[in-house]
């Protein structure tokens, strides 16, 4: 696993309650995180969340949608 990959699995576990729910955060976010946010990535998960949002405009549909059905 990529240290991208690690950091981006610790924060949609932060954002999922389950398994299942994490699981579908990875692979909604996961390229959103790397295209947009990779300079942030070990700066810690509340970080690269913030990135998120501040790049709402150009996330996937998928990782958008994630974001807000978890109220982010």
């Amino acid at each position: 696993m990529t240290r991208s990959a690690f950091y981006c699995m610790i924060l949609l576990l932060l954002l999922a309650p389950s398994v299942a729910s994490a699981q579908r955060a990875e692979d909604a976010c996961t390229r959103d995180v790397s295209r947009h946010c990779r300079a942030v990535i070990g700066d810690g998960d509340q970080v690269v969340l913030a990135c998120l949002k501040q790049n709402r405009a150009r996330l996937t549909k998928a990782c958008d949608k994630l974001l807000t059905e978890h109220g982010q």
